[in-house]
């Protein structure tokens, strides 16, 4: 049963680039077919930390679309914006997380969203959460998760994955949930993606095989992207990451369309 039906019909179902800091190629949309764009860089206080009025004015945005479709979210520094999604889901899921970081740190400025906390929020205050499953950061980020959020969560650390110790985790996987995914790059390995945060070293080919594992195994609901570089890059350096991450996020987005489509026969 597809996910896409599941959800509220009144909302669009979409594939959509949410651009705040115009990093993504001009008319992007206009090439690849079933992409739209929304423009959010007119939007005060949303960079790493996001203001309240900011918080609003995004969910303003937003209310027209559903969480089900393929949402690019520009950097790493707006991924609170799966906690906008995540809000939009109706009923018991769980969030897949693939990112180098845990982002539940305790934020600097308390009572704001913010890039490295958002997860935390997510699972504190979200009642439909029922698990998260975090994939790809290190080892000591996992340890230094807060206890009360243990509970809900199973953590693959990136030495998990790299030695391919994850069965014994995914034992604790709850199968009977439908999904939501949420990828930042910089769980990629620099050949293959260009971050303005620290990256790990998986491959692409690795992350594409997990998340067929989970179309394979349990109903998805959407899929969100983050992890591009920055725009304050010397030239040389900003064009050559833009085009490695454009490989990435094309290949990403054909790989995600074409699972949508074998598993719930979704056009896109």
């Amino acid at each position: 049963q597809s996910g896409w039906q599941n959800m509220n019909s009144a909302k669009k179902n979409g594939n959509i680039i949410l651009d705040f800091s115009h990093i993504y190629p001009e008319n992007i949309e206009k090439e690849i077919k079933g992409l739209s764009r929304i423009d959010l860089g007119d939007i005060s206080g949303t960079d790493m930390y996001c203001s309240e009025e900011a918080e609003t004015e995004i969910r303003r945005r937003l209310e027209p679309y559903g969480p089900c479709g393929i949402h690019f979210l520009d950097s790493g520094n707006y991924h609170y914006v799966t906690k906008f999604f995540t809000e939009k889901v109706t009923e018991p899921f769980s969030l897949v997380l693939y990112d180098h970081h845990s982002d539940m740190q305790t934020p600097m400025l308390p009572r704001m969203t913010s890039c490295g906390s958002w997860a935390a929020d997510v699972m504190r205050t979200n009642p439909y959460l029922t698990q998260m499953i975090l994939t790809g950061p290190e080892q000591k980020s996992v340890d230094e998760i807060p206890q009360d959020l243990r509970e809900k969560l199973v953590c693959i650390s990136r030495e998990e994955v790299e030695d391919e110790k994850i069965d014994g985790k995914l034992r604790l996987i709850r199968m009977d949930l439908p999904i939501y995914i949420s990828i930042d790059k910089d769980v990629l390995d620099r050949g293959e993606a260009r971050t303005n945060w620290n990256q790990g070293d998986m491959p692409l080919s690795i992350l594409e095989r997990l998340l067929l594992e989970v179309f394979e195994h349990q109903r998805v609901i959407g899929v969100d992207i983050c992890g591009e570089c920055s725009m304050e890059e010397p030239l040389p350096e900003l064009m050559e990451d833009q085009r490695i991450n454009r490989e990435t996020n094309e290949s990403l987005y054909r790989f995600l369309t074409r699972l949508f489509h074998t598993f719930y026969g979704e056009r896109h």
